[in-house]
């Protein structure tokens, strides 16, 4: 199918579905979580060709991880289209009501966006949240996966339209782009009467390249360079547990610490406990020259290690003066995707939620936390920095926009 009539069909589906019931919606997404397990083999076996390639290919286990679809990347596939359902219908939903002087009575109404891109790399799981999110919300959905996850996302495209048909709805609310050919993903980048917003989820230079071909507008986030800063009053333990977490839970994701920031005060007491639980797990440990005095086997700190985001084991760690610079550092060298202070000082924490801004800033829990499921949204999108229409994760209601509505008794212009 050419990419104009892969979009036409798309555009013409979703205006459809923007005026379906919400019951129907959840049927399908039902559906679909009972295709997931009761094709639970056949999804195995398809993900195994994609892993037996990505092995060949010598792809970095991180990212092989990222690729793997096994019994628990499964479930959580199917819980999370549980958290859609219960979820909320956010289309139709006024969200604000005012009077006028002259008696009118305006209004504002969530409604869908229309069609949205989404291209992503790796996980395929993505096939399944990225479909669910833009249904519920009343959105027809182009999905175009990375080529090392063809053979995943395909078997996942095939399972959705088999939903959707059990139900009665129209299949062509969802398409999947499966070629390669970038200059047919272009093409599909530039058809503004069909395509009405672009998300793409992976590496810095994929969103470039989209940002660069577009014509659609596109969500986006550059880099998740994510800090903690660990305030002369945080709790050690604490502190420990959290850092510890958000660097190797999961190191090749957007939402993992890349820079420590640690008190001068605290640092005698913290670094080197904190340095010998990172090597334990495999992470190289870099910093600034104040931390090679007081722990001297550690790698020493670039300037370039601040603007890093590794993907990887590899922690760049700062001793810092006191809160005003290590929020400077933040403000400079961080890409407002998430950041976090570890403190048990009030003020302390309040002032950091007020001048980081970031996507998400927490107070004593881990950066892996800025996720849509882990904050209540159920599936996400992904997470934009971008500060026009969404920011942080996208949810259901960051997948639609408001109208205005009026009720008047006749009211006229002057």
């Amino acid at each position: 199918m050419r990419p104009d009539e892969l979009a036409r069909a798309a555009k013409g589906a979703a205006q459809g579905l923007a005026h379906e019931s919400t019951e129907k919606k959840n049927r399908v997404l039902s559906a679909l979580e009972r295709l997931l397990m009761e094709r639970k083999a056949s999804l195995i076996a398809e993900n195994e060709k994609d892993l037996r390639k990505a092995e060949e290919e010598q792809m970095p286990s991180a990212l092989v991880d990222r690729l793997r679809i096994d019994d628990k990347v499964l479930n959580e596939m199917v819980a999370s289209l549980g958290d859609v359902i219960r979820l909320a219908d956010p289309v139709g939903e006024i969200v604000k009501l005012w009077h006028r002087p002259n008696g009118l009575l305006v209004g504002r109404m969530r409604i869908p966006i229309g069609v949205i891109c989404i291209i992503y790399e790796s996980r395929p799981n993505v096939t399944v949240d990225a479909f669910s999110l833009c249904f519920k919300s009343g959105n027809g959905a182009i999905l175009k996966g990375g080529k090392e996850a063809a053979h995943s996302n395909k078997a996942l495209f095939g399972l959705i339209r088999e939903a959707l048909v059990q139900e009665g709805m129209r299949a062509d609310v969802v398409q999947l782009v499966d070629t390669g050919d970038r200059a047919y993903l272009y093409e599909l980048l530039k058809m503004t009467d069909f395509v009405d917003l672009v998300i793409p989820r992976g590496g810095e230079a994929l969103i470039r390249s989209v940002v660069e071909h577009s014509r659609v507008p596109v969500l986006k986030h550059y880099k998740g360079v994510c800090a903690i800063y660990v305030d002369e009053s945080a709790d050690t333990t604490q502190a420990l547990d959290v850092c510890l977490n958000a660097k190797v839970q999961k190191p090749a994701t957007c939402n993992a610490v890349e820079t420590l920031l640690v008190h001068r005060t605290k640092a005698p007491e913290f670094l080197p406990r904190m340095v010998e639980l990172l090597r334990h797990k495999g992470v190289i440990v870099r910093g600034c020259e104040k931390v090679r005095s007081l722990i001297p086997d550690v790698e020493p700190a670039s300037e370039q290690d601040w603007h890093e985001e590794y993907l990887d084991l590899i922690l760049s760690v700062k001793i810092v003066e006191n809160m005003d610079e290590a929020i400077g550092h933040i403000g400079r060298y961080g890409s407002e995707h998430t950041d976090a202070i570890i403190t048990t000082d009030y003020n302390n924490a309040w002032r950091f939620l007020r001048e980081v801004n970031s996507s998400l800033v927490l107070v004593n829990a881990s950066t892996r936390l800025n996720d849509g499921y882990q904050l209540g949204l159920g599936a996400e999108m992904g997470i934009s920095t971008t500060k026009l229409h969404a920011f942080g994760p996208m949810g259901l209601e960051e997948l639609t926009v408001t109208k205005f509505i009026a009720f008047g008794e006749g009211q006229l212009r002057a």
